[in-house]
């Protein structure tokens, strides 16, 4: 049975964090609560052995504990994950000529399933940037935790063709509708400054300059099945990953050097100033260890556990996946493998993670794609390689990935946090010697 309170701990910070920006909020004051440092990048670092720090950049956040006497040369055991999930990013004005009805053209980021939108009670979230009451310019993190919008499909009298595989333009079929008593820009802007001022009652915003706006599924994780044996939830692609590393890094007893990389932007190609192509692993790092030849034995002792869901085996379309790897929801992590190196596990970084999984009792699978089919992947790659370091990808069994609601097994959470928490408490890492 699944350990109902770990599930809904993970709930809650699905429910807090509707996008990135959100998730590195939750995260960060999650560990504060529990010791750690916020460190700012703009300001000098003053760091202590047996010290527990956070930074946060744009929806990213990279957490790190180091040993109480700090010995670089052991390296930093390192899980890694990203923050953000396939959704709907609202345009930065309004349809014009909609009359009576408000309405927004969204654009779509990452790959999400457009037809999964569709009749949804949806919300909006993210982060607003203006000027307060005295000039200043500040930035606010909103979110309206209602129902707002919704996206109508059409009516299959009006549309025989629907069940055919009819394809969803993003352009004209996903407008969100909002509103039949808003009139433009402008009351909907007053709309946004009232909603900020409901949620902050020092420096309120008075005009709006700038808006990161996201659409969001309303409806909370929830079990499934006779004995709940699944989570149904929005976003569980990567929001499950970044629960487990968090909880694991604030539980670990900070024997050794340990740190999580959660970073922005990994749906759509990491290529940001947040996002994994970017330096903020690399200058967190150089900061830590400041001499360039130690810092680089350390990373060469170092180990990172990438954390990213994985396709379990379908019911409806086995044919999908490659017979011999049947991946199964509540049978452990799973070990994503790519020729392509698309991820970045290989032979003995599995052997590594499957020793550690024994250790505590939790089985493994292995995932391949079908060789006709083309492969995703994961920000573990782009950071083993700007790093210099060994990795292996990981992550817990899941269906339907990038639809609105995906749905994981309900054990699975908790056995990749138990081999999360022993990656980062064992009290040496495993070497491999050669024959």
């Amino acid at each position: 049975m699944a350990d109902t309170n770990f599930c809904h701990s993970l709930f809650s910070c699905i429910q807090a964090s509707p996008t990135p920006f959100h998730a590195a909020d939750f995260l960060s004051r999650q560990l504060q609560e529990t010791g750690f440092v916020l460190l700012e990048e703009n300001r000098p670092w003053h760091l202590e052995g047996g010290g527990r720090y956070l930074v946060i950049r744009s929806g990213s956040v990279i957490a790190f504990t180091i040993g109480e006497t700090f010995d670089s040369d052991q390296g930093f055991r390192i899980i890694g994950a990203h923050t953000d999930s396939p959704c709907l990013q609202i345009k930065p004005h309004p349809m014009d000529g909609r009359q009576p009805y408000f309405q927004f053209g969204v654009e779509k980021y990452g790959g999400a399933i457009l037809s999964t939108w569709l009749d949804r009670e949806l919300s909006l979230a993210g982060r607003v940037t203006g000027l307060t009451a005295n000039g200043e310019i500040v930035t606010c993190l909103v979110d309206f935790q209602k129902p707002l919008l919704t996206i109508p499909s059409l009516a299959i009298h009006l549309d025989r063709e629907a069940n055919d595989g009819r394809a969803i333009n993003a352009q004209t079929d996903l407008c969100p509708v909002l509103s039949q008593t808003i009139a433009d820009a402008d009351d909907w802007n007053m709309e946004l400054v009232e909603q900020i001022r409901k949620q902050y009652h020092e420096h309120p915003i008075r005009s709006i300059l700038g808006r990161d706006l996201f659409c969001y599924d309303c409806s909370p994780p929830r079990f499934l099945g006779i004995h709940d044996d699944f989570i149904s939830a929005p976003r569980l692609d990567n929001l499950l990953s970044c629960f487990v590393g968090m909880t694991a890094i604030r539980r670990c007893r900070s024997i050794a050097n340990c740190m999580f990389i959660f970073t922005n932007h990994e749906e759509i190609g990491s290529m940001s100033s947040a996002g994994a192509l970017s330096n903020f692993a690399s200058a967190t790092l150089s900061r830590i260890v400041d001499d360039s030849e130690r810092r680089a034995i350390c990373l060469s002792r170092s180990f990172f556990l990438s954390l990213d869901n994985a396709h379990a085996t379908h019911p409806n379309f086995q044919a999908k996946s490659d017979s011999d790897h049947e991946i199964i929801l509540n049978k452990g992590p799973v070990i994503k493998h790519n020729s392509s190196r698309r991820y970045c596990s290989h032979g003995q970084s599995s052997a590594l993670f499957r020793l550690l999984c024994s250790e505590v009792g939790v089985e493994t699978q292995d995932f391949v794609m079908r060789s006709d089919l083309a492969c995703g992947s994961t920000i573990g790659p782009l950071t083993t390689a700007s790093l210099g370091i060994d990795g292996i990808d990981v992550g817990a069994a899941t269906w339907a990935m990038h639809s609105i609601r995906e749905v994981t097994g309900s054990r699975d959470p908790e056995l990749l946090c138990h081999v999360a928490e022993h990656f980062f408490d064992r009290e040496t890492f495993p070497v491999i010697s050669k024959c």
